[in-house]
């Protein structure tokens, strides 16, 4: 059984969502490496009361007690990374610097916040004896195809995002098969749900701008597809990666199989605001297309069904109505 996770970026929304699903199931011990620049120890404690600990002064909290150890630091700093690996059975790494647009503004920090940062919990993971790591991947190593995107597809990233989580994946082949660390790259396809406020990506900005009466901007024609998947599908995912066995040095699609349109995502959640609130008016104003992205996305998950027995259960309506009665309550 897995007890000790380490988890990476735990502040942001998938890693303070993995540990909430943790801390419902009880008996967990978690510890977070999270250097705050944009989760904070105010969002954490929407899910779960903090131990926080310098890096000088690891302990071990006694288990199922409802509270996490959070270390306040950077994912660069080595030396961390295996002070805080020891003992842990998996390391779940979520940090990275995200997005194609932020990479696209500037390479070098996305290279080496996404390269060296998952090398450092590599290396943390063999010194250490950390049986399972898991690495938060991305659809985007397999850059402009044909989709439905699987794991034998040759990549060709867009982005320079795409480039380091192709890095990362390439890093995760190597030590499984040099030094026996069992890593699992999970490919996340586009993510959504509750705890996500601090989130850009297209459906979190599409329900804030409605929320504050401002329009919808669409990059593009609004034509270009996305497979969105469910946050408590995708931690169900994490908690497979992490658990199942013969699932070591090997990449996994995680997504819902379903490709849809950005422009219906504008119209389904246009639908159900409608049914919320009449007299909420909903415009969509169109702009360029933004450098990196790629027109069609959407992946065969046949290979995680099989092997890591995962299969998503959430719809795309009951997931989205889910996330906007969410962003209504916290927007109260």
């Amino acid at each position: 059984m897995v007890k000790k996770w380490l988890v990476t970026g735990g502040c942001g929304f998938i890693g303070r969502s993995l540990i909430k699903n943790l801390l419902a199931e009880g008996g967990h011990y978690i510890r977070i490496i999270d250097n705050l620049s944009v989760g904070s120890i105010n969002d954490l404690e929407q899910v779960t009361d903090v131990i926080e600990t310098s890096c000088e002064a690891i302990d071990f909290p006694i288990l199922d007690n409802g509270r996490v150890e959070l270390i306040a630091g950077d994912i660069l700093d080595e030396q961390l990374a295996v002070r805080a690996a020891e003992g842990m059975d998996v390391i779940v790494h979520l940090a990275a610097n995200t997005g194609v647009g932020p990479s696209v503004d500037d390479p070098r920090t996305d290279c080496v916040t996404n390269v060296i940062g998952t090398l450092n919990y590599l290396e943390a993971a063999r010194a250490k004896g950390v049986r399972r790591f898991v690495f938060a991947s991305s659809g985007a190593p397999a850059g402009e195809c044909e989709p439905p995107i699987h794991e034998e597809l040759p990549p060709h990233p867009v982005s320079p995002y795409g480039a380091s989580k192709l890095a990362g994946e390439g890093y995760c082949s190597a030590y499984f098969r040099t030094f026996g660390v069992e890593t699992v790259a999970l490919r996340f396809s586009n993510v959504y749900g509750p705890l996500s406020s601090k989130k850009e990506s297209v459906v979190a900005k599409f329900i804030k701008r409605i929320i504050d009466g401002k329009d919808l901007e669409v990059y593009g024609d609004g034509q270009q597809t996305r497979d969105f998947i469910y946050i408590d599908d995708l931690v169900h995912a994490v908690r497979c990666a992490a658990e199942k066995e013969g699932a070591g040095g090997e990449t996994f699609q995680i997504a819902t199989a379903r490709e849809t349109t950005v422009g219906e995502i504008a119209e389904t959640l246009t639908e159900i605001f409608g049914k919320i609130d009449a007299s909420k008016k909903i415009h969509v104003e169109y702009s360029e297309p933004r450098l990196g992205d790629v027109k069609r996305n959407f992946s065969d998950i046949s290979k995680a069904k099989n092997v890591l027995l995962w299969q998503p259960d959430v719809s795309l309506e009951s997931g989205l109505l889910t996330t906007i009665n969410w962003f209504l309550e916290s927007s109260d």
